[in-house]
């Protein structure tokens, strides 16, 4: 039990450290990206898209505080989640056996990321505008301030933003941790191999779970043969790390948290079934 521990601490400590390079980075250019977004608003969601799939939990996280901000529309930060694969490609990477799944993975994932902002963008149109820059400076936490010093402004806000991301990150990862050491992966395998027309659902639910940890346990199940591709591509692109329950904290996106996850997972349903049935056809 203790490993729970040390392994969401450790994993909770890789997102704040993805984090606060982003948002150190993110200080220094944070005015011309909001600006580039309202220039090229059509094309949003494929820069969501590929942001999405660098892996890291993190980049979740920074997208979805992005959209709590307003400085992206909701059509790009589901092109994020979607995208997202957190950790799984090191596994599937790993192993030279399943190395040509890597590049069909993330094909799918970016075109159909950026199809799916594309088409929520233009369906769903919120009253709230994108933040607007005008004479405004804001730093990484979009609050405005008058001077600050470059060490409050690059460092300090960065800092402290991250550090509750830290907290509230390290609480869902520990719970999720406990979930899967009491219930085992070898009982979740065993089960999956005996309804594998069910697979892109049970996947599906598996995504569902706000952790990084769950990509890698969806990971493992496809190179032990537990989930075929349609199936491992349904659960990972509904799984969008800790972003969508960050949302969830705050009472203004909740209801569109919600939403969000309803889309997504009807969305890599149909998604995965459709390539689960290409699957079937082929063998």
């Amino acid at each position: 039990m203790l490993d729970v521990f040390f392994d969401a601490f450790l994993d909770s400590l890789k997102v704040f450290g993805i984090a606060f390079v982003l948002y150190f980075i993110f200080s220094f250019v944070h005015s011309k990206v909001t600006e580039s977004i309202h220039k090229h608003k059509k094309l949003s969601p494929l820069l969501g898209s590929a942001f999405g799939l660098i892996p890291e939990c993190g980049i979740s996280i920074v997208g979805a505080d992005m959209y709590h901000k307003k400085e992206i529309s909701m059509g790009t930060i589901l092109a994020i989640f979607f995208a997202c694969s957190d950790e799984a490609l090191f596994i599937l990477l790993a192993d030279y056996q399943k190395l040509i799944y890597v590049i069909p993975l993330l094909a799918i994932k970016f075109l159909f990321g950026f199809l799916l902002g594309t088409i929520v963008d233009r369906a769903y149109k919120k009253k709230e505008t994108l933040v607007e820059e005008k004479n405004l400076k804001l730093d990484c936490c979009s609050h405005e301030h008058k001077e600050h010093s470059k060490i409050e402004e690059h460092f300090l806000h960065p800092l402290l933003h991250c550090l509750k991301i830290f907290i509230y990150v390290f609480i869902v990862n520990l719970i999720f941790g406990i979930l899967v050491y009491y219930i085992t992966e070898e009982a979740i395998l065993s089960f999956l191999k005996s309804n594998s027309f069910f697979g892109p659902c049970l996947a599906g639910i598996i995504g569902l779970i706000p952790n990084c940890a769950s990509s890698v346990l969806m990971s493992k199940l496809f190179l032990m043969d537990g989930l075929s591709f349609g199936a491992l591509l349904t659960g990972l692109s509904i799984n969008s790390g800790l972003g969508i329950v960050y949302l969830m904290r705050y009472k203004e996106t909740r209801r569109e948290a919600l939403m969000m996850i309803l889309i997504l997972f009807a969305y890599a349903l149909m998604l995965g079934y459709i390539v689960f049935g290409l699957e079937c056809i082929r063998w």
